[in-house]
């Protein structure tokens, strides 16, 4: 074994060190850690300057560590850790610039060298461009004028370097953040130019963080198709949606209480079945749903946001049917069971389909209520909310040949549910119970329901191919984005920040909810708060894009 690795190199044991030469006889390239030693620094010293400076983020501190080494190449025995004079920094400024330029701009400072203008045909002819100690400036008519030289002869920056890069970050947190103008206004004050300067301060403060936790807007991706439970014939509410309103003040006795509504909407015929709900507890919702699969017959599939009581119902009929000890029973259960599908949570525009019917029921009630100045009791209120689903169950889904008085009457719920597009009061008069039956019933029943889905198709159907907004696809978040969570109970500045650990493509690829990592502050025993991370689920149009993973 070589005896330099126990008592090192001999230069450590004179008494007067002498500085070694760039390649120095003591290390001896047969040793392979030396050989690589040497490849390696051979290696970096090609490296271009720009390259080395993009390890740096801020231009002040880059010009700093430039000012060191230029202190140490010109005077070895000068300490580097004096203080900085503002003058060698500037110094190094001009040292970093002048060396870009050389790099980016080689062939212009070639040309002016050698004929002392610029060809027509270059992007920077139009400035007039010369050269001042080997630093090429913006000529212009400004030359008799009694400014500073940076404002009056600019200095020009490469659009593509880092440095300028740098430079305009500095220039937009000197300014505290504004906009792209007051950005560039910034950047010529200081005594720069840079070619197609709007542009490349717009790409810059695009992926400024301090910028887009301020002024972005949230994440947008194109909507997405429509389910095959709102595109294919089913039964009337086989598949549905449903939602809670309210509250609405009922007297009850001398005291007024609370009651909500719970509205069902079936997703093939558009109808509507509403109950009336006690509380907003979760024995309360299931009641509501059993009245409503009484009336309506089995659903077999509720689709929900993620409301506490919704999700109770759905954890107590787990529960239920995992108590039962009937196998038979249990499976019978299961295959008559309904399934509740669970929006991603605050996606309510994913939930529009019952969104809009709980407005215009709203809108029903309104009216209503306002013809009764005083306050109803339980039994009012049920029998108002059914005489309000009868009205919205006749409203027209359709509207195709409104203006045609010779057009079928418009297509409505209640086409499906009653076979009549209303509930009319009965006439006057005495009918014979022999008027009730007609010749070959069952075959009118089918031709109607027949007419009712040949029309829904074409009618209703083909009325939903265009997409109202979100028209284009945008950029799919990944894992490892840093986003922030919008809160609309929470000032923006106040937002937290997360990061995406998941993210679910839906069929057609895109995603539209991802599953995040996010700070919860709460306390801790001795009332101190401490922060911890929580798994999230939030839909893209909730979160604002912070840092892109690569």
């Amino acid at each position: 074994m070589h005896s330099k690795w126990f008592s090192g190199p001999k230069f450590l044991w004179e008494t007067k060190l002498s500085l070694p030469s760039a390649t120095s006889s003591a290390l001896k390239p047969e040793d392979p850690e030396v050989r690589t030693a040497l490849t390696t620094q051979t290696t970096s010293c090609a490296v271009d300057l720009d390259d080395r400076l993009s390890r740096f983020s801020s231009w002040n501190v880059a010009a700093r560590v430039m000012t060191r080494i230029l202190r140490l190449n010109k005077s070895r025995d000068k300490s580097s850790t004096a203080e900085l004079s503002v003058e060698e920094i500037h110094n190094a400024k001009l040292s970093i610039i002048r060396g870009v330029q050389s790099q980016f701009l080689a062939a212009e400072i070639s040309c002016l060298s050698k004929k002392g203008s610029l060809p027509q045909t270059n992007k920077l002819h139009r400035t007039e461009p010369f050269l001042q100690d080997g630093i090429l400036r913006v000529g212009g008519r400004l030359k008799k004028g009694s400014f500073s030289m940076g404002e009056k002869h600019p200095i020009i920056l490469p659009k593509n370097s880092h440095v300028t890069r740098l430079v305009i970050l500095h220039c937009h947190e000197k300014i505290k953040h504004q906009g792209r103008g007051m950005t560039l206004n910034e950047i010529r004050s200081q005594g720069f130019w840079v070619p197609g300067g709007s542009k490349q301060v717009a790409k810059v403060l695009s992926k400024c963080v301090v910028c887009r936790k301020l002024r972005s807007d949230a994440q947008g991706q194109q909507m997405a198709d429509l389910p095959k439970e709102r595109v294919e014939p089913s039964p009337p509410f086989t598949y549905v949606g449903m939602d809670c309103f309210g509250p609405m003040l009922v007297k009850n006795g001398r005291k007024e209480v609370k009651r909500y509504g719970l509205l069902f909407t079936c997703f093939c015929s558009r109808a509507v079945h509403l109950e009336m709900l006690d509380d907003m507890t979760t024995d309360s919702l299931i009641n509501g749903i059993r009245c409503f699969i009484a009336i309506r017959g089995g659903a077999q599939k509720i689709f929900c946001d993620q409301g506490t009581n919704f999700v109770g119902a759905d954890n107590e009929l787990r529960s239920a049917l995992k108590e039962m000890d009937e196998d038979e029973l249990k499976q019978r259960l299961r295959d008559h069971q309904i399934q509740f599908v669970f929006n991603t949570p605050y996606a309510s525009h994913a939930g529009g389909v019952w969104e809009r019917q709980v407005q215009t029921v709203k809108s029903v009630l309104r009216a209503t209520t306002a013809l009764c100045p005083g306050r109803l009791d339980d039994s009012s209120l049920r029998t108002m909310l059914y005489e309000a689903m009868a009205i919205v169950n006749c409203r027209p889904i359709t509207a195709v040949h409104q203006g045609d008085p010779t057009s079928p009457e418009p297509l409505t719920p209640n086409h499906i549910l009653t076979m009549k597009s209303s509930v009319p009061l009965p006439p006057p008069g005495k009918f014979m119970t022999e008027d009730l039956f007609l010749r070959k019933r069952w075959r009118r029943v089918q031709f109607l329901a027949q007419q009712f889905w040949s029309r829904w198709r074409k009618e209703y159907i083909l009325a939903l191919t265009q997409r109202q907004k979100w028209l284009h696809p945008k950029r799919n978040l990944k894992v490892g984005d840093v986003v922030l969570v919008k809160d609309q109970e929470l000032p923006r500045n106040q937002w937290p920040l997360a990061r995406v650990v998941a993210a679910s493509p839906d069929d057609d690829g895109l995603v539209r909810h991802v599953t995040l990592n996010i700070a919860a502050k709460d306390l801790d025993k001795n009332g101190k708060r401490r922060s911890k991370l929580s798994v999230v689920e939030r839909p893209v149009h909730k979160l604002i894009l912070i840092l892109e993973t690569n």
